[in-house]
């Protein structure tokens, strides 16, 4: 199975390329969203992304349990692609609907490093399957160093998972305005 991590920065054009890579496949393709629908605004974006995939693209909403969606709808004749691990890693960090602090320590949800070690496990295990993943991430890092702490866990966060994703997969593509640059092939 080849893997394939795509990111780069807010409306760089990363989904947009990830599922130019999808529909170039041949495969069969299982759309995994980890998108919520928390506002109107969300609510848009969503029905939007929608609109714009093809239809015979199955879509499976997953905005938790990932590593599970992604076992389930690996097959010889499938492309996997999740959009995106950063939303994912937001949606794990507000599971425990907890509130956190301005300033101090950031102790994520128990699921946390659950859900991430079975995310980076799923991946080593689909190395060796036919088929393919492709995941989307953000990549948040590269601004001014955020105020609050929990903005700042997040970046860590988001850059150690991408730097974790990016090792674990056999193509890696940066996105910027557009334009993919191969990192790793």
């Amino acid at each position: 199975m080849t893997r394939t991590l795509v990111f780069g920065g807010a409306r760089s054009g990363k989904s947009a390329y990830a599922e130019k890579l999808a529909a170039q496949s041949g495969k069969r393709v299982v759309y995994i969203a980890t998108a919520q629908a928390g506002d109107a605004e969300m609510q848009t974006r969503i029905a939007l992304h929608r609109q714009q995939r093809p239809a015979d693209w199955i879509t499976v909403e997953q905005t938790v349990e990932l590593a599970g969606a992604i076992r389930q709808h690996a097959a010889p004749d499938t492309l996997i692609l999740v959009d995106c691990l950063t939303v994912w890693l937001s949606n794990l960090l507000f599971s425990g609907q907890r509130d956190y602090p301005e300033v101090g320590t950031i102790i994520p949800p128990d699921s946390f490093a659950q859900q991430r070690a079975q995310l980076l496990e799923v991946l080593q295990e689909v190395q060796n399957a036919q088929g393919e993943v492709i995941l989307v991430s953000n990549e948040v890092g590269m601004g001014i160093v955020p105020q609050g702490a929990i903005s700042r866990w997040f970046v860590d966060e988001a850059g150690r998972l991408n730097q974790a994703v990016a090792a674990a997969c056999d193509r890696v593509f940066w996105i910027a305005a557009g334009l993919p640059l191969a990192l790793k092939s």
